[in-house]
């Protein structure tokens, strides 16, 4: 069996759940991700590529049950019939052999495992996930300390409701049909989590750019504590329809004041606001500072008074360290990273804004865009952003046919598994189809040339782009470049 190292294909945050017949839908469980190399040894590789065999003997257990496959799944740890992320974690962090061997039988570990990317020396990525359920399915057996995890189709809003009522992390929906993408967060799987409310005073807002220059651009909230005096815990700046923003904005001409009630990040121009508004929000996390990760506006409470809304509605809850979270951005190696967020929306293109996790390999997609003129727009990874050219006449399929390609602004990295319609009155408003994609090999990459090995779903072989010196710095030639023989 080969000894590839297999990067988990990852899965990105959905604002809604749903329900399709294209789709499974699994439980998302709160654990440590692991892929399982099982043959004449056994080896299990944490996401990061960390080795755990040694602090979970029990799942040696799997050379037992299957041979000479690579198993996807998620190691967890039990505690009232849940999932507790507290107990696996402390599990990792035992390093005497007599203490692993102690905690493996008080407080033991479950792999369940979701998919198959190898057997017999055979990857499988290529297959589509509803063959390799049933190739799984037929060469793992069910023991003890190993489980398949199980699924449902069609209904992922009712399964989604079950898992929370059951106090479960969320449900991940996966694309029937989607072969397995190493390493990439593609939109074939998607998660969605239970998300917690909590009532806030609106004790001011931001100020709003571009499309949102005549309304706001995040709603600064706070609490009251123990002593009756407010605390900022966080801003919300999404989940707003048009109509909301206009009307929250009508109720602030009348509550405007020069009174802040307390700090906020140093860059933040606040027009701070008499506490008289209480709007519901959904959050993530609570973070060690006591703030609201990943709010969610949800809708205004006139029923409820300013003085209800306590710390206590967070301080239940135990927080969660964010010291490694970052909000969504482009990678700081594009120059024209934020050319790209100022002319999107993100509350109403369904468009992605960004993330700054690095990925490999390489990867490179064209986009079919129906836009007001027909193009296609060929997008090449590179220092974690996908360099973009607009094609007017689509990518050439044959030596000596020359086509302009406009150099446009970088994207961010998830625009490689982006398919939808971006509203009218938006920029590029369109419908956008992946046209193909892939991995990309560079050959060469300078300032007026690029020259580059595609291998995808329907392009393979040389492509160089060349810059033309006697025109606009953006326009380049792209064609179709000589194959090895």
């Amino acid at each position: 069996m080969s000894r590839h190292i297999y990067q988990p294909m990852l899965a990105q945050d959905a604002p809604d759940t749903f329900s399709d017949s294209d789709w499974f839908f699994e439980i998302k469980w709160d654990g440590f991700r692991a892929i399982a190399y099982v043959d004449t040894s056994f080896s299990l590789k944490s996401r990061n590529g960390k080795e755990l065999k040694q602090n979970f003997p029990e799942l040696h257990q799997l050379t037992h049950l299957t041979r000479n496959v690579v198993l996807d799944g998620e190691i967890i740890v039990l505690q009232n019939g849940k999932p507790d992320f507290q107990s696996l974690l402390e599990r990792s962090q035992v390093v005497s052999p007599l203490q692993i061997q102690r905690a493996a039988k008080q407080t033991p570990a479950l792999y369940i495992v979701f998919d198959i990317l190898e057997k017999n020396g055979t990857p499988l990525t290529k297959l589509p996930l509803t063959e390799r359920k049933v190739i799984l399915r037929n060469v793992l057996k069910e023991s003890s300390h190993v489980l398949l995890n199980d699924y449902v189709e069609t209904s992922g809003e009712a399964y989604f409701t079950l898992a929370v009522q059951k106090g479960l992390e969320g449900v991940i929906a996966k694309r029937k049909g989607s072969s397995y993408e190493e390493g990439l967060r593609t939109g074939s799987w998607r998660k969605f989590k239970k998300l917690r409310n909590c009532d806030c005073v609106i004790f001011g807002y931001t100020l709003g750019e571009n499309v949102r220059a005549k309304t706001f651009g995040a709603l600064v909230l706070g609490l009251y504590d123990e002593h009756k005096k407010p605390v900022f815990v966080g801003k919300v700046g999404t989940g707003f329809t048009q109509q909301t923003l206009r009307l929250l904005m009508d109720k602030f001409e009348k509550t405007a004041t020069t009174t802040a009630p307390f700090r906020v990040e140093p860059n933040d121009v606040v027009t701070w606001l008499e506490p008289k508004l209480v709007c519901e929000v959904a959050y993530q996390a609570i973070t060690k500072a006591v703030k609201l990760r990943m709010a969610r506006f949800k809708r205004l409470r006139g029923d409820k008074s300013v003085e209800q809304c306590t710390l206590t509605q967070l301080t239940r809850f135990p927080p969660q360290d964010t010291t490694n979270t970052r909000a969504p951005k482009l990678h700081p190696d594009s120059d024209e990273k934020l050319e790209y967020a100022s002319k999107r929306n993100f509350q109403v293109t369904p468009e992605p804004p960004g993330s700054p996790e690095k990925k490999v390999p390489l990867i490179y997609v064209i986009h079919e865009h129906h836009a007001r003129h027909l193009h296609w727009d060929l997008r090449l990874e590179k220092g974690g952003v996908l360099k973009s050219w607009a094609i007017p006449k689509g990518i050439p399929e044959a030596p000596k046919i020359r086509r302009l390609a406009v150099e446009t602004e970088d994207h961010p990295y998830e625009y490689g598994s982006f398919e939808g319609t971006i509203p009218e009155e938006q920029y590029g408003a369109g419908q956008v189809i992946i046209w193909d994609k892939g991995h990309y090999e560079p050959k060469i990459w300078a300032q007026d040339k690029i020259e580059i090995k595609l291998d995808g779903q329907r392009l393979h072989g040389h492509y160089i782009l060349v810059r033309l010196k006697k025109s606009d710095q953006k326009n380049w030639l792209i064609l179709k470049g000589k194959d090895d023989t």
